[in-house]
């Protein structure tokens, strides 16, 4: 996933109707039917039948309405009208690859890292856990996400391929599944709530039998995070804050219903952009932003850059700003895995009560003294 973070372009598809089959068997069995409760993430949803559940993808990248529908089966069930599905799979998994390192975190809590068989991009994996599998041969390199080494998949016989997409273009997906290796696409990506991202979770506790410990991982996040919170609606100032940085002419921003945007939002800050609609990246200049944000407070998140010297020698008007001058800015792009990985691409998604908290620190340190940034860090 840290290979898509700077993409904000999306394009769109086809619709497809194909799962619309108002023959499916889950219509003749509805009363054996029972859904797994899904609180916050809008791009799936999870249903238990009798021998077998099913996962309904809704989202699986923007701008389009298409849906696949995978059937996760115990060893030695029947599943009826198996060909209405895009991909099946016997759980639970033994053997599984994926493709985004915001998977990681979810195969580790549920206590399944020793599943993992190959990932395209070791070094963007930041996991010592994870890390060390690989030092000692056991997870294999396949390239590039784009271009997965289909020799190496075929050798490594996973039950599932994990992927991901920004469009409905990925051949490389096609060409594994006419393997016959399933492809079950994950789009934890393109949730906008901090808690419905952390919520594919689930996702990958029914591939690997895990529900209820998924969902009891799931809870207590939910709940640190609300906590957390609820303790920085208490602070007696709500600082100003701007984000992001310039990218050739550019400066790019969350707007105002982002993942990002929410995060400050919820840890007390006003974010000087909040009011702009959307889930994407606003595409500002640095007029506009020196107008609206000269003053703010505090500045999170300002792209890639690791000290100030770093951001002025780039560009000379980031030093204009207040947040700048007071040394008030926070960058995420410091704390790294062994092989270069930006470990808040890969956790953070998966660990939003620990991003709220690092945020509240930031804002409101009186109200979070005892708590050390994870991720974040105050470029000097």
């Amino acid at each position: 996933m840290q290979k898509m973070v700077l993409l904000f372009i999306f394009f769109s598809v086809l619709v497809s109707c194909k799962n619309n089959n108002s023959n499916h068997p889950e219509e003749t069995r509805i009363l054996q039917k029972e859904s797994l409760e899904i609180k916050y993430a809008k791009g799936f949803e999870i249903n238990s039948f009798e021998g077998y559940k099913t996962i309904t993808l809704k989202n699986p990248w923007p701008g389009t309405s298409k849906t696949f529908k995978y059937a996760l089966v115990k060893k030695n069930t029947s599943l009826p009208n198996r060909e209405s599905y895009d991909a099946v799979v016997e759980v639970p998994l033994k053997r599984i690859v994926v493709t985004s390192t915001t998977h990681i975190p979810s195969l580790e809590m549920l206590g399944k890292t020793e599943a993992l068989v190959g990932f395209p991009g070791l070094d963007y994996i930041s996991s010592e856990k994870t890390r060390q599998r690989i030092s000692e041969g056991k997870i294999k390199e396949l390239g590039k996400n784009e271009d997965i080494n289909t020799e190496i998949l075929i050798d490594l016989a996973p039950d599932a391929v994990i992927g991901f997409a920004i469009d409905g273009n990925n051949s490389t997906f096609a060409t594994i599944e006419k393997t016959g290796i399933p492809v079950l696409y994950n789009s934890d990506w393109t949730e906008t709530s901090p808690l419905g991202k952390a919520e594919w979770i689930k996702f990958f506790g029914v591939l690997f039998d895990k529900e209820k410990v998924a969902d009891s991982i799931f809870q207590s996040i939910e709940s640190e995070y609300f906590l957390a919170k609820k303790i920085a609606s208490k602070a007696k100032s709500t600082p100003t804050v701007i984000s992001g940085a310039m990218y050739k002419d550019v400066w790019y921003m969350p707007q105002g219903d982002s993942w990002g945007a929410k995060f400050i939002i919820d840890a007390n800050g006003n974010y000087l952009w909040k009011d702009e609609q959307g889930t994407g990246s606003l595409s500002l200049s640095l007029e506009s932003v020196l107008e609206k944000g000269n003053e703010a407070e505090v500045w999170i998140g300002p792209g890639q850059f690791t000290t100030l010297d770093e951001m002025k020698n780039a560009n000379n008007a980031y030093a204009q700003f207040a947040a700048f001058k007071s040394g008030n800015v926070y960058s995420y792009s410091l704390k790294k895995g062994k092989t270069g990985g930006i470990i808040y691409f890969e956790l953070a998604p998966n660990r939003p009560d620990l991003v709220l908290k690092d945020l509240i620190k930031i804002l409101h340190p009186e109200l979070f003294s005892n708590h050390e940034l994870y991720f974040f860090d105050k470029l000097q």
